[in-house]
């Protein structure tokens, strides 16, 4: 594929940068730093084209939580005009991304995602008696900085949008040299594009038909445990070799027909269930809102929208749910404010 180049103009270019700082703001309209940045939006704008020009646009402004859903994840938020940097740049290189990557992966990607990758998931498993399902040790924060450049040269030839990427993959660190933040715009699609030429090794060298990557979740269908052990053998070459990761211990071969654990769901040749971690995770945000509600913390409509999207994340992709959703629904119904949202 051709380098694409001259693309630092296309992301200072004002109008990019504004329909940036539109995206960046959707759900941010009450951070402090969002208000400060929106008063003076065309003199800031102005401001940080002119800075990214020049290379001297400070990145790795950030602050960090911690978050247990449904492990243990810090989580690095970059400062709202960082945001807006990143939107500005993903504006302008999601198409170049995405002209890379293949059909079968599904995370950050617009007409993808995860309802998608399970449902392919469950076509797959209706094709194949076997599958192989592996993931990545710790796989953000194994990112080697060096080959993602490596990688991102391959793509780009415009030196300076290789040098504004360098400096924010450089800003953040786990290890020396290694880690992208959980957190930002950039790292989610970087993250994506890094394991891109593990797709491509699947696919065209392995020449595996059934195959679905959500992130760093992997799956690989078959006609022989055998055939996979052969073929988990050489991923792990692979993704040691040339990207620098480690396959988590313990990778499952099974029978697609006993089901398998993937994206909150256990997947089956005709249909999906809820997993048990998704299942606890249901009942305890539930009842949170149930405890919220009678304290007065959030309003009945509140409590309305909020049942109503928990319920919607049960059911995504024909999800066989009903009977546990109704007994959990009715086990905490409060005044009937539950029962509308089964």
């Amino acid at each position: 594929m051709k380098r694409a180049g001259k693309l630092l103009e296309q992301v200072t270019e004002r109008d990019n940068l504004r329909l940036a700082f539109y995206r960046a703001l959707r759900g941010k309209r009450d951070r402090r730093d969002a208000r400060d940045f929106a008063a003076g939006l065309e003199a800031n704008l102005q401001d940080m084209a002119a800075q990214v020009w020049s290379g001297r646009f400070p990145v790795g402004r950030c602050s960090q939580f911690t978050i247990h859903d449904p492990k243990k994840r810090i989580i690095t938020a970059p400062c709202f005009a960082e945001r807006v940097l990143h939107h500005a740049i993903m504006n302008v290189c999601e198409p170049l991304f995405e002209r890379y990557l293949i059909d079968d992966t599904y995370a950050c990607r617009r007409e993808k995602g995860r309802i998608a990758a399970l449902r392919k998931a469950v076509r797959f498993s209706g094709r194949f008696p076997v599958l192989l399902k592996l993931d990545i040790r710790k796989y953000f924060d194994s990112i080697s900085h060096e080959v993602a450049l490596e990688r991102l040269e391959r793509r780009f030839k415009d030196r300076r949008l290789l040098d504004l990427f360098r400096r924010i993959i450089a800003s953040h660190q786990t290890t020396r040299g290694c880690g992208l933040p959980i957190g930002s715009l950039t790292s989610q699609h970087l993250a994506n594009f890094y394991l891109g030429s593990f797709d491509r090794f699947i696919k065209e060298v392995l020449r595996s038909t059934g195959y679905v990557r959500y992130m760093d979740d992997c799956v690989v269908w078959g006609t022989a445990s055998g055939e996979l052990r052969e073929v988990l053998f050489r991923c792990e070459s692979f993704l040691g070799t040339e990207l620098r990761l480690e396959v988590k211990r313990d990778p499952i071969i099974c029978p697609a027909r006993h089901g398998f654990e993937f994206l909150g769901c256990r997947v089956y040749p005709s249909h999906l269930k809820l997993n048990r971690r998704s299942r606890g995770r249901f009942r305890r945000r539930l009842t949170e809102l149930e405890v919220a509600y009678g304290r007065g913390e959030i309003s009945e409509q509140t409590l309305q929208e909020r049942a109503t999207s928990l319920v919607a994340f049960t059911t995504a992709g024909g999800t066989k749910s009903w009977q546990f959703r109704t007994r959990v629904l009715q086990q905490l119904a409060v005044s009937g404010h539950w029962a509308r949202t089964g």
